[in-house]
């Protein structure tokens, strides 16, 4: 049992009627007498813990008086501290001026708790660099009315633009969940207009009110097989399968990447590397397989194929036009 559970675990055993024996508590949690006096003089005068030892009581037991005291800080190893300080960056770095008003209490409690271990912020905060890709600017009042509805269960109704055809149309949404996916949010909803679960970018609601009607509840199962199904952010269950060969040279990054909870990959004789992964919609399949240029070729199926085919001769032909004197 790690420092940190074992010294949680002394509140809940010593916050009953009863007194513990020094020997109960060695056999509870499985410590050496030494151990035990440690933890002991560690909850009274580091963490202040009114840890109380009465002989006719035969045991320790917590003062009566301050039985609902709370432990004032949290204890970390080296890798917790580690991931602690990654937490306070990400809230500070995340959606700047988005969550950062909202969480403010918890970065200052998180700050505190780094203080006790000699953490000091602005100093952790050289030393941790997050770096951004295709992050889109959205409207802090359309996240905060998505956010709002999504956990007071109210219907929104938005305007969603959508970037594909240029429309904007005008929607009410349930929305169930807010999901944060390459550097993006969208809301995974209910949409009444088509009668059907949708995900919406949130950059992309030009407006957002929040309804005081009841939102519909989804069920997670539901929503895991509708959303979980998909490849990327798109929705649906999968309905084909997308068998991509890379060259033995990008195979050495591909095969420890994970594109699909359900792909599969297999090594060929040559180096290259052979992955399948189901899909429904291959429009974020297409960009990522184009991203990989020459060093990734779509075996099937043949439309899927067909289309990387097609991409690519296009961006070819830019080029060539280009040094036509053409645009």
């Amino acid at each position: 049992m790690s420092e940190v559970l074992r010294l949680y675990r002394y509140k809940a055993l010593l916050g009953g009627r009863r007194a513990l024996s020094t020997e109960d508590l060695m056999a509870k949690l499985e410590i050496s007498r030494a151990t035990l006096k440690r933890d002991i003089a560690k909850l009274r005068d580091q963490f202040r813990l009114p840890v109380v030892f009465d002989r006719d009581r035969g045991g320790y037991f917590l003062d009566g008086g301050h039985t609902d005291s709370e432990l004032p800080g949290l204890w970390f190893s080296d890798h917790e501290i580690l991931a602690l300080v990654t937490i306070q960056q990400l809230l500070t770095r995340l959606a700047p001026g988005l969550l950062g008003p909202k969480l403010r209490p918890l970065q200052d409690r998180l700050t505190d708790i780094m203080a006790k271990h000699g953490l000091e912020g602005a100093q952790v905060a050289k030393r941790i660099r997050l770096v951004h890709a295709g992050k889109r600017s959205l409207k802090i009042e359309a996240f905060e009315a998505v956010a709002a509805a999504t956990m007071a269960r109210k219907r929104l109704l938005v305007t969603h633009f959508n970037r594909q055809t240029g429309e904007r149309v005008r929607r009410e949404i349930s929305p169930q969940r807010l999901v944060h996916y390459r550097d993006n949010w969208y809301v995974d909803a209910w949409c009444h207009l088509r009668e059907d679960l949708r995900a919406f970018a949130i950059d992309a609601l030009t407006e957002a009110d929040v309804l005081n009607t009841q939102a519909k509840e989804v069920s997670e199962k539901t929503l895991d097989q509708t959303f979980g199904g998909g490849y990327g952010i798109f929705n649906g269950a999968p309905k084909q399968i997308a068998v991509l060969k890379f060259t033995p040279e990008r195979a050495r990054w591909v095969r420890r990447e994970q594109w699909h909870p359900e792909q599969e990959g297999r090594d060929e004789p040559d180096g290259s590397y052979v992955l399948s992964i189901p899909y429904s919609d291959d429009r974020e399949l297409l960009g990522d397989i184009l991203r990989f240029g020459s060093d990734v070729q779509a075996l099937s199926p043949p439309e899927l194929r067909a289309k990387t085919q097609l991409a690519l001769l296009a961006a070819a032909g830019r080029y060539v036009n280009a040094e036509k004197g053409r645009v």
